[in-house]
């Protein structure tokens, strides 16, 4: 007998998933980044919104979140599964050619800014430990509103950008040593803030960053390769999802937080084949749990202390706006930006950010931070993210058109995109994918192979190319190996289908780039060309021309003649398979045409 439901107990549920279903496709209409959106419905839905007003009009407890937090406890997640996105995002690499830019410009922000606010906390009557809590939680800014709007905008490769990207690069990295500290902090009662016995305390969570480390390298690509085996998308799925929980679980149980466990898990899958197979299978859950994690923010959001203090919230939102764009500004400069594009790169990084409420929670729970005061600031801190897409906006019109600007050599050399992306995106890695490889490399032409075959990908792998596990048919996979920026799609997969397939999706997402496909047949190259194949090349054709050439030069012909009349006949066919008729009337898709 099925139990008894109660669809009260599902009330929170529904409201969140009505509000994600609303909110989303809404403000990405209107171009407003939907965590504005989560934010306004957390503060209209929780209690200090319209459960506020349940005593005199009752049914509005029918949409008003009855339990906040039980809606917190599964937001956390949110931030898990951000740095965890993080951690993947990530590659040795472009830390290393990003260098100067995310451990000098970054840390200098984070130091001068956190600093600063600091200071200014210290005057105003706060305890110091107090004090340094909030300088680091103002301090940071916002990647998960800011990085979205300069893809948005298709700034994210502009000078101001490149900067942008390198200082919140740094800020991510220095969340989970300041949570470490204040936890530590928090746990000697914040008597001792510099004391050097404090660092014995540092210990377990030292060793739990080891275990993490060492364990994940040992059994993280091994587990995923036996998954990939299984040739099951639901158990590959499960599996990214104990990596992502599991490791923020061993992070927990040593004293550290679940986003840092979290993380160094997306560290280490970073470096494996699976990386962008696990990127694309995570990002929903990131989306959904990050809205949820913004929701509770608004949830807890006192915005009546507005109305009692609005001097000193406001006050504290416009000082925090001009320090840290100040900072960044000042900064930018030193580190040779143009002035424009070091003041759109301090407006875009003024505003504060999601780990401000993780880092004041943190500060509160442990003591550091009373929470009267840590409630004003973050209403402070909630005011300024509200004025992200605003100052995002300014900072555009002021900072010229991407191109407009080109980026000096300091800035430029860190992300230039020939050592980031591909120039080919191969799709299919067996005899024929190798083969075009091996030629592009003769050449010096930077490729990425793309294969769902887990043993093909491991035998890349071991043999230095440059391969990943995934499947090619799905949009944001090519995204994720490079396709938005490549010169070229060489697609060589066995399966005359799954060619179609990828040869389809390519075309929708750039009308523009270049695609060659193998092909069975001649049937087949006329159906790869009518879904806008650049080239097609029939298997049984170029059998069948290469048999020709062997023969006539082993009769006797001039080798001239014979390349001569081999190349002809092949331009015979190409122009045959391409004509109007041939493609059921439409025309081979030209000068970036979609078909």
């Amino acid at each position: 007998m099925a139990a008894e439901v109660s669809p009260g107990e599902y009330k929170d549920v529904v409201l969140f998933l009505a509000t994600a279903g609303v909110v989303v496709p809404l403000f990405r209409r209107w171009r407003i980044s939907p965590i504005l959106g989560f934010l306004g419905a957390g503060v209209a839905l929780g209690p200090y919104g319209l459960g506020a007003l349940t005593g005199s009009l009752p049914w509005l407890a029918a949409v008003t979140i009855e339990n906040p937090k039980d809606v917190a406890q599964l937001a956390e997640f949110g931030v898990v599964f951000l740095l965890f996105m993080i951690g993947l995002e990530l590659s040795w690499e472009r830390l290393r050619l990003m260098r100067r830019f995310v451990f000098g410009m970054g840390a200098l922000q984070v130091t001068v800014c956190s600093a600063a606010i600091a200071t200014i906390a210290v005057l105003l009557g706060q305890p110091l430990q107090a004090a340094v809590a909030i300088g680091a939680a103002l301090a940071l800014s916002s990647t998960a509103m800011v990085m979205p709007l300069l893809a948005e905008s298709k700034r994210q490769h502009s000078q101001a950008g490149r900067a942008t990207f390198a200082v919140l690069l740094f800020q991510d990295l220095a969340v989970a040593p300041i949570l470490i500290t204040l936890t530590v902090i928090g746990s000697r009662g914040g008597g001792e803030l510099f004391s050097p016995r404090m660092l014995l305390t540092f210990a377990p969570a030292a060793v739990g960053l080891l275990a993490l480390v060492v364990f994940g390298r040992l059994l993280l690509r091994p587990m995923m390769k036996s998954v990939a085996r299984a040739k099951s998308e639901e158990l590959f799925m499960a599996a990214s999802l104990l990596i992502v929980i599991g490791a923020g679980l061993v992070a927990a149980l040593t004293g550290l937080s679940m986003a840092l466990g979290a993380f160094v898990a997306g560290l280490l899958l970073a470096e494996t084949e699976y990386r962008h197979e696990v990127e694309v299978t995570i990002e929903p859950f990131k989306g959904l749990l990050l809205g949820l994690f913004f929701l509770s923010i608004g949830i807890g959001l006192d915005l009546s202390l507005l109305l009692q203090k609005p001097a000193a919230i406001l006050g504290m939102a416009a000082g925090a706006l001009v320090l840290t764009g100040g900072v960044v500004f000042a900064l930018g400069l030193l580190f040779g930006l143009k002035p424009r594009k070091a003041l759109e790169a301090g407006l875009l990084l003024a505003a504060g950010g999601e780990f401000a409420f993780v880092i004041l929670d943190t500060a509160m729970n442990s003591g550091l931070v009373d929470r009267a005061t840590g409630r004003t600031v973050l209403v402070a801190s909630t005011l300024t993210m509200f004025c992200i897409p605003v100052l995002a906006t300014l900072g555009a019109k002021l900072g010229g058109r991407p191109g407009a600007n080109p980026a000096i050599s300091t800035v430029v050399d860190p992300v230039a995109s020939t050592d980031e992306e591909p120039a080919v995106l191969v799709v299919g890695y067996g005899r024929v994918g190798r083969l075009v490889g091996d030629m592009l490399g003769r050449h010096d032409i930077r490729w990425v192979a793309a294969e769902r075959d887990p043993k093909l990908v491991e035998a890349g792998r071991r043999s230095g190319a440059a391969i990943f596990y995934g499947d090619a048919s799905r949009a944001e996979f090519l995204r994720r190996c490079g396709l938005d920026t490549a010169r070229a799609l060489v697609v060589t997969m066995d399966n005359p289908e799954g060619n179609e397939v990828v040869v389809a999706t390519a075309r929708e997402l750039r009308p523009d780039l270049t695609i060659v496909a193998r092909a069975r047949d001649a049937r087949h190259a006329k159906r790869l060309y009518e879904l806008g194949a650049t080239d097609a090349v029939p298997e049984t054709i170029e059998a069948s021309l290469q048999l020709s050439e062997a023969t006539l030069v082993e009769i006797g012909i001039p080798m001239g003649l014979v390349i001569a009349s081999i190349h002809e006949r092949r331009d015979e066919v190409r122009r045959e398979l391409n004509r109007p008729e041939a493609l059921g009337g439409r025309r081979r898709p030209r000068d970036g045409a979609k078909p």
